[in-house]
């Protein structure tokens, strides 16, 4: 059981890291100040993530226990050695070469926070361990979180959410 774990927080923690790269170069790549903010915010919540799952897998490589998300923060925090994390060119960011427009941006981002709904979804449902469906837990609302907000942000670059010139709901005071 406890190498299925840590085979699915290997996959977790790519998957983030991938997602982690492609936000960082959609952040340099896109010329809308509010959506290269969106980026840098998401890429800080992905780097939270891959912090977090590798604190949990090494966790459980080296005493067989989940953390709590706060633990696993703190004990990341803690081994942070300030080693950079190195960006590489990952399918998404082909992608966004390909169509490097805030459009094309939003577009390949909600994909990938659908796909990672789907993934920690599937994680929650077969959870054995109170403090691995808290974790899940907090990670899946997160995502969801995202998708969110990058369905906001597709909105507001494709200029709908919008009444008679005025706008509908503001997702700065929402996400406050």
């Amino acid at each position: 059981m406890q190498e299925k774990a840590i085979e699915n927080l290997k996959i977790a923690v790519r998957t983030e890291m991938e997602g982690y790269d492609f936000y960082i170069a959609a952040s340099n790549t896109i010329k809308d100040e509010h959506g290269q903010n969106v980026f840098r915010h998401l890429a800080k919540e992905e780097l939270e993530h891959i912090t977090v799952l590798t604190a949990i897998s090494r966790s459980i490589n080296t005493g067989g226990r989940w953390l709590s998300y706060k633990d696993a923060v703190a004990q990341g925090d803690a081994n942070k050695k300030g080693a950079p994390i190195f960006l590489e060119e990952n399918e998404l960011t082909k992608r966004l070469k390909k169509n490097p427009t805030a459009i094309g941006a939003v577009t390949i981002a909600v994909e990938v926070e659908d796909k990672a709904v789907q993934f920690y979804s599937g994680l929650l449902k077969v959870a054995t361990e109170p403090d691995e469906k808290t974790v899940l837990t907090k990670i899946l609302d997160m995502e969801k979180g995202h998708l969110k907000l990058l369905r906001w942000e597709r909105e507001s670059v494709i200029h709908t959410g919008f009444w008679a010139d005025f706008m509908e709901f503001s997702v700065e005071k929402e996400l406050e």
